[in-house]
């Protein structure tokens, strides 16, 4: 991750270096951006999430060891039904709408905030009219995400509480 950032800012390691060691403050737009941070793709390309977008507010420019970002999801849209060796944290800032948390799902509001610890499968999800963002924290060195297994999907679809509000590509994350 860090070698992409680098290399389509033009900057080299002794440049971030350099910049890490300098204090800022990222000024905030009531669009809910950020003074200098780049507004991205969730995820590359792919069929496993829909309408949402991502900010790394804190992270790459920043000698930490956790990176702060910010995720917002459009009406009807859906991050990426998956679960990691890491935890995140997990903080409402703009309308409402759902995480699945392993086979239990949860409203979630204005400054909720979720705890999602490792290995556990895990989802938000817009099911509102209005855009759904939240700060999202996680260690800056961390595993990348993986599909849930095909016994965790059935757990899911089953379960009375998430088998109506999943949402899932299943013939993508089975061949995986």
């Amino acid at each position: 991750m860090l070698e992409k950032y680098l290399d389509k800012h033009g900057l080299d390691q002794s440049e971030l270096d350099k910049e890490k060691q300098q204090s800022r403050v990222y000024s905030s737009n009531p669009d809910h951006t950020w003074e200098g941070v780049e507004v991205i793709k969730y995820k590359p390309e792919g069929d496993d999430w829909a309408g949402i977008i991502r900010q790394v507010i804190i992270g790459y420019r920043e000698e930490t060891n956790f990176h702060v970002r910010y995720f917002e999801i459009a009406p009807g849209g859906y991050s990426s039904l998956e679960k990691h060796l890491h935890s995140h944290a997990v903080i409402i800032i703009r309308g409402q709408g759902k995480a699945i948390l392993g086979d239990q799902a949860v409203d979630l509001k204005y400054l909720d905030t979720v705890y999602v610890s490792p290995d556990t499968p895990h989802q938000f999800i817009n099911d509102g009219t209005e855009p759904f963002g939240f700060l999202c924290m996680v260690d800056a060195e961390r595993d990348k995400p993986r599909p849930i297994e095909r016994e965790e999907l059935s757990v899911l679809e089953d379960s009375a509480a998430t088998k109506n509000i999943v949402k899932a590509i299943k013939v993508k994350m089975l061949e995986q």
